[in-house]
């Protein structure tokens, strides 16, 4: 690929395309594998020296392979090494030198307390070799297991040393002087080669969060003091700081993550001796900075009139912030540095499809960057960009098997609601349609502390492909649009939200686009009780529902995290009154007309399974149709190309027979 960067002398030619070889596994023509297939990079990282990168990359049923290339290419990408999933799921590798990785899998493990989520880090060479654990091992005297197994916080280690934030475990000290008595989540100087630690800052036992300046130095730290006798935590962090220098903690804010009130701290600039993070700004979420010198100085940086800044842009091997992001009808970025800025912005003009481009990674230097660049009508491809040779080259694809695929544009739009509030959101169309009275699905998206954004969506493009128009609304208790658009949340406010919804249908029909006869509501996890709900606050509207791991039960919802931290914060956020039982789609089964087909992993840690039975025996007692498809061993995400294929095949068969549309 050869690109002239219009009006950019700086950059110049973009370099020979380098695409690194994928196989194309999805049978062609058959949507519901090619879009069903996980995507073929799930995450990425470039060496310090620029001069390989390391991916993940599916594998059959759960599993994930770790490969590492050449970015000039010439030679097929080595496996590493790699998880089955069962249970074990490789989630992400970093380079912490030029030949060895730092990598961290998660597990899902039954329990006598229910499934549990554990990860664990494991340090190995790009050639396989010199497999060493990372993360604190239990023994027979250990008091307790931890589910945490660290997260690298610095990489500014040096010969594969990194700074990990590690949970100890005390042990039991009967009949020996050398128990450890550590408890507490702490920071190391781990040596990945050997395994040799130097403790950087002691373990605290409510300690849930440290920040490096990305030079080796703890400078931010935040405790939360349980909120009773019973093991439960509380709603507030307590952020302190350190100045430059100094090993005294001062008081730096306080944040309510129920709320989400106060100033939550991200990042360091050593240089600029400053922390980055969001706070309030007129009802709406802005990035600011305090300054870590003892004034504590804080400036707004940034904020957006009608949308919540919810991103920092960082860069290099010290994650330097280099600007802001937030989403209106797409993703936009604020850059605080001019090169990346004009880079940006070339970028995006000379690709193909306007496409949005985020900068993944860098070399140590930053003269070679990794980045990702990608569109509505096209699912993402990588790219090294050589900031000295000005040379640009595309080094994989994100979706292979969708690379000659006809893709639908999304459009953003907006309708009015019953009250006369506008609500935005996302239309996509079959390509070539003319978009009148066609069969159409209304799809909420999950959270509901979540929104929808532009961009490529492989459950969208599915429907669209089999000839549905989709309407993806941002309806009232969505995030990102500011603390009134939010409400109470999309539970405790759920008549507001689920109204909003309801009228994207209405909204569908009424501009012709719609068959009333023909409209369907899809959904997963909130969106998946959004799609029940709906049927319950107006049962005449959809003629058949979809649901995805959904909630269907506030009371159960509030039931099953009572023997876990969180208790406290999932009954503040469902609240007390009629609306939780008026707001449970399984309590109010009868009301519902439209058959539903539910589906539901079994291993499902966000939003139990007995939610989905529950429901399933609701309908099946007032006499309803439904169904429930449960996937063994599969979680929340249904992280499975073959489950995922089904899904879509049997979602779109339901569809098509429910709603009278045949073959």
């Amino acid at each position: 690929m050869r690109l002239w960067l219009a009006g950019c002398a700086a950059l110049g030619v973009l370099g020979q395309s380098g695409v690194l070889a994928q196989e194309n596994t999805a049978p062609q023509g058959d949507d519901a594998a090619l879009f069903g297939a996980r995507e073929n990079i799930e995450q990425i990282s470039l060496s310090p020296d620029g001069a390989k990168v390391a991916f993940i990359s599916p594998a059959a049923g759960q599993g994930a392979s770790l490969f590492v290339a050449n970015v000039l290419g010439g030679a097929q990408p080595f496996r590493v090494t790699g998880t089955d999933g069962n249970p074990e799921k490789l989630s992400r590798c970093d380079w912490v030198s030029n030949s060895r990785l730092l990598c961290n899998v998660r597990m899902l493990v039954d329990s006598e307390a229910g499934i549990l989520g554990y990860s664990r880090l494991f340090a190995i060479d790009d050639n396989g070799g010199n497999m060493k654990v990372v993360s604190n091992r239990s023994n027979m005297r250990t008091t307790g297991y931890a589910q945490y197994g660290g997260q690298v916080i610095d990489l500014s280690g040096q010969d594969g040393a990194v700074f990990v934030s590690r949970v100890y475990v005390p042990e039991v000290q009967i009949g020996t002087k050398l128990a450890n008595s550590k408890d507490g989540l702490g920071v190391d100087l781990v040596n990945t080669l050997n395994l040799t630690v130097r403790h950087a800052e002691s373990p605290k036992r409510t300690a849930v969060e440290y920040i490096s300046d990305g030079r080796g130095k703890i400078r931010i730290m935040g405790i939360m003091p349980p909120a009773s006798g019973y093991g439960y935590a509380g709603n507030i962090i307590k952020y302190s700081y350190r100045t430059k220098g100094s090993e005294v903690w001062q008081d730096l804010s306080s944040r309510d993550v129920s709320t989400e009130r106060g100033f939550d701290p991200v990042a360091v600039d050593p240089d600029l001796d400053v922390v980055y993070g969001f706070d309030d700004a007129n009802g709406r979420q802005g990035a600011y900075r305090i300054a870590l010198d003892g004034s504590a100085k804080k400036e707004l940086v940034f904020a957006h009139p009608q949308v919540d800044v919810d991103g920092f842009i960082r860069i290099g091997r010290e994650r330097r912030v280099v600007g802001a992001t937030f989403a209106t009808e797409k993703r936009m970025a604020i850059y605080f540095d001019p090169a990346l800025k004009s880079l940006s912005a070339s970028l995006s003009k000379a690709l193909p499809h306007t496409p949005l481009v985020n900068f993944v990674d860098s070399s140590v230097d930053e003269r070679k960057l990794l980045l990702w660049a990608g569109s509505d009508v096209d699912p993402g491809r990588y790219y090294v960009f050589d900031r000295d040779k000005k040379t640009l080259s595309e080094i994989l694809l994100a979706r292979p098997q969708l690379e000659n695929k006809p893709l639908a544009v999304m459009k953003p739009v907006s309708y009015r609601a019953a009250d006369g509030t506008q609500i935005p959101g996302y239309l996509s169309m079959p390509p070539g349609s003319e978009g009148k009275r066609i069969p159409a699905i209304v799809m909420p998206h999950g959270g509901p502390g979540a929104r929808d954004e532009w961009g490529f969506d492989w459950l969208v493009q599915f429907f669209v492909a089999r000839g549905y128009a989709v309407l993806q609304p941002n309806f009232r208790g969505s995030a990102g649009y500011g603390e009134a658009w939010f409400e109470k949340n999309g539970f405790q406010s759920w008549r507001t939200a689920i109204s909003d919804v309801n009228d994207g249908g209405r909204w569908l029909v009424s501009q012709g686009i719609a068959d009333p006869a023909k409209l369907a509501i899809i959904g997963w996890s909130y969106g998946g009780y959004a799609a029940l709900q709906s049927a319950v606050l107006d049962p005449d509207l959809f003629k058949a529902i979809v649901a995805i791991a959904p909630v269907t039960d506030l009371p159960g919802l509030r039931d099953q995290s009572r023997y876990f931290s969180n208790f406290l914060q999932v009954d503040q956020f469902i609240g007390n009154g009629p609306h939780v039982r008026e707001g449970s789609p399984a309590l109010n089964a009868s009301k519902i007309k439209a058959p539903v087909l539910m589906f539901h992993g079994d291993q499902d840690i966000n939003v139990n399974i007995a939610q989905s039975r529950l429901m399933a025996d609701r309908l099946r007692d007032a006499g309803k149709t439904g169904r429930l498809v449960v996937y063994s061993k599969r979680d929340h995400q249904l992280f499975d190309s073959a489950a995922r294929t089904d899904m879509l095949r049997q979602s779109d068969e339901f569809l098509r027979a429910s709603l009278g549309l045949g073959k």
